[in-house]
């Protein structure tokens, strides 16, 4: 069983990193406004993309700004909205194995949005606030809430879908770059490390993050494939403390289905996180490093520029922290307003 989940996820990098230039040496072709197909659908059936197919969140609460959820959206998509993500995680009270567990709960709100600057770049924003909760072994409470990390990425479209008014029933593919920063807007409380093994109880890492991006999708009539790789630069914040860099890997395979004025997007999915050692002072944090293989369960309902989508994700296999982390679940409701 572990040599085949192992394999899994070999594959998955595999797809996600290698498989999108693969997939670039067909698109060229479908970038072409002159290659229609000479028996176009009707607009109203193709598929729009109406919001972020990607809900990871860090392990680390303060990291909640965007990171492993993704920094793009879906294919040929421009929105505002707003997103509730809710993350239930335990760690170990102490260094021993019958150490007591405590139950952190991660909550985080975002205004988020993608907005077009020229034909083929787009600035994404994503401006989160976040409350925070764990119950400590002797039922006490600790909270802390507070804006977070702000997050602002710019993308360019390196090979755009075909524009709605030129419709066909050709393969669509779509591929975009990007870069861009988190900037230390959340507060990071070097006190909320003492005495835990989960040092990610915080609103903010404190630090200027930077951030590379990249989205690729591909769609077949109303089926479709979406991906995406991200990888964080964390750097060290005033109070001397540096978060591990964090990669993160997303596939997503959906199929819309069309009830008159509404259209239903089922969508399932698998994402990998991967973080590095913290570091204090210069040096390594022992039991700062893991990583999360997800599955994702998530529908969408859309009506004119509105959609409406809920996710769900659930670890197949986790190793944070020396597990002395653990990831229960994750939630994620959103509203979005197409531009």
């Amino acid at each position: 069983m572990t040599d085949d989940l192992q394999n899994i996820r070999i594959l998955f990098r595999i797809i996600a990193i290698i498989g999108i230039s693969l997939s670039t040496t067909h698109s060229y072709g479908n970038d072409n406004p002159n290659a229609t197909d000479p028996h176009p659908i009707d607009c109203a059936k193709l598929l729009h993309y109406n919001s972020e197919y990607f809900d990871f969140c860090d392990t680390c609460g303060c990291g909640s700004s965007g990171g492993s959820m993704g920094y793009g959206t879906g294919l040929n998509n421009n929105f505002i909205g707003v997103r509730y993500i809710g993350q239930e995680y335990r760690s170990r009270d102490g260094i021993f194995a019958d150490s007591p567990w405590i139950t952190e709960n991660f909550n985080t709100i975002q205004a988020w949005g993608n907005v077009p600057i020229t034909k083929r770049t787009i600035l994404n924003v994503i401006v989160p606030y976040q409350f925070h909760n764990r119950v400590l072994p002797d039922n006490t409470e600790q909270n802390i809430s507070g804006i977070g990390d702000i997050s602002i990425l710019g993308y360019y479209n390196l090979i755009k879908a075909r524009p709605d008014s030129v419709v066909t029933i050709k393969p669509q593919h779509f591929l975009q770059l990007g870069g861009g920063i988190k900037m230390p807007t959340g507060k990071y409380d070097k006190d909320n490390n003492e005495g835990s093994v989960n040092p990610s109880f915080q609103l903010g890492n404190g630090s200027w993050d930077y951030v590379l991006a990249m989205n690729y999708g591909f769609t077949y009539r109303n089926w479709g494939i979406s991906s995406m790789v991200n990888f964080t630069i964390k750097t060290k914040n005033p109070k001397n403390y540096q978060f591990g860099n964090q990669l993160n890997l997303g596939i997503n395979a959906f199929k819309t289905y069309f009830l008159g004025d509404v259209s239903l997007t089922p969508i399932i999915g698998i994402a990998e996180e991967i973080y590095g050692t913290n570091k204090e002072l210069g040096f390594e944090v022992a039991d700062t490093k893991g990583d999360i293989f997800l599955g994702k369960l998530s529908v969408e309902a859309s009506y004119n520029r509105y959609a409406l989508g809920l996710t769900g994700m659930l670890p197949i296999s986790q190793n944070l922290n020396s597990d002395k982390v653990e990831l229960r679940n994750r939630l994620s409701v959103y509203v979005n307003i197409n531009l």
